[in-house]
């Protein structure tokens, strides 16, 4: 799997003359934007950029492919990032920046020990705990976190946790994802503390009161992948789901249309973007996720018009895992989903403004 280095993304993007802030020395931040290191210097930002570089493997491979990749998504997704030279939005006329103040907040500081040896559940409700550190920094002043990761818990679960203990009311979840992630126990760990991959879903409605099956809205499994048992219960608990054949049948817009349900009685909305959701669509193969690539993947488009329906409704906490892993297209897709989301994001709250 070939990915260039940052000096041959440099010389060849667009933007390669522009000057913006590094992280270290391959790694810009997000969209060229302000790169805060203090919880305080966060005042006044409407959206914060974090990164978890985090893989739940205990070899040096995950679903196949080298870990190595899977860990440098969110230094990816910026270094593609500022290939676009300004968050003017052509398909709107609209320029994001112009209206949002958004902000890199890094990575979380994920301990080293995490990513490598045996997977440790003390070690991970430690990594778990520097996302939620970041994420919570971010909802106390009132700003939307974006996390940029690869594996759960840490993109995924500490997101929704954030949001549930940041809300006094009910929190709905929109989730895009090829599998449920409803076991009822983390196979990898059995450690009933781990909200982990196969299992953050099932544990994060089982941990919180606040978060129900009711104003869950599932987008994209399909197959012969779930056992019947818990996609049933979750069905019967009046989960709304559409499979990407649903997708396919219905059209986007009534998916859409669908969101209605996990706001329904609602005061907050985390939405969770499982990037193998695309599986053998869009603009890369599903072969570059190994093992977890299905047919009947969702298209880059359907990813993005959900995201900026998102925007459009109100969201307080987004999130990524499983980005595919070595394509630069692939990482410019999170480029987009994230900007085409605060596009939607910045024109609700004009319309707010305006009345």
């Amino acid at each position: 799997m070939s990915y260039p280095d940052w000096q041959e993304i440099r010389k060849s993007m667009w933007a390669g003359e522009l000057d913006f802030p590094m992280i270290d020395e391959e790694t810009p931040t997000f969209m060229g934007r302000s790169l805060v290191s203090r919880k305080e210097d966060l005042k006044g930002a409407d959206v914060v950029i974090i990164g978890s570089p985090y893989v739940s493997s205990s070899t040096d491979e995950w679903a196949g492919v080298a870990k190595e990749h899977w860990l440098a998504a969110p230094k990816r997704v910026r270094q593609q990032s500022i290939r676009y030279q300004s968050g003017y939005i052509q398909d709107f006329r609209f320029n994001v920046f112009d209206h949002l103040n958004v902000v890199d907040y890094a990575d979380a500081d994920i301990p080293f020990e995490a990513n490598v040896g045996k997977l440790n559940p003390d070690l991970i409700l430690e990594a778990q705990a520097a996302v939620e550190k970041k994420v919570n920094d971010a909802l106390d002043v009132g700003a939307l976190p974006v996390v940029i990761g690869q594996n759960s818990p840490c993109g995924s679960y500490a997101i929704a946790k954030g949001v549930a203990t940041h809300s006094d009311g009910n929190v709905g979840i929109v989730s895009l994802d090829t599998h449920w992630d409803i076991f009822r126990l983390c196979p990898q760990t059995k450690d009933p503390r781990i909200a982990g991959g196969f299992s953050w879903l099932y544990k994060t409605i089982e941990f919180h009161d606040n978060i129900h099956a009711r104003n869950l809205v599932e987008i994209g499994p399909r197959g012969m992948l779930e056992a019947s048992d818990v996609v049933e219960e979750l069905l019967e608990s009046g989960a709304m789901f559409y499979s990407s054949w649903d997708v396919r049948r219905q059209g986007i817009e009534a998916v859409c249309k669908g969101l209605d349900h996990a706001y329904n009685g609602t005061s907050a909305i985390y939405a969770h973007f499982d990037m193998d959701v695309l599986g053998g669509a869009g603009p890369a193969p599903g072969d570059i996720l190994g093992e977890l690539a299905e047919p009947i993947g969702l298209s880059d488009y359907e990813c993005i018009r959900i995201a900026h329906e998102l925007g459009l409704r109100g969201v307080d906490g987004f999130s990524f895992i499983c980005i595919p892993p070595g394509s630069a297209v692939m990482y410019r897709v999170i480029v987009y989903i994230i900007m085409y989301m605060l596009a939607g994001k910045a024109i609700r709250e004009c319309q707010v403004h305006t009345g």
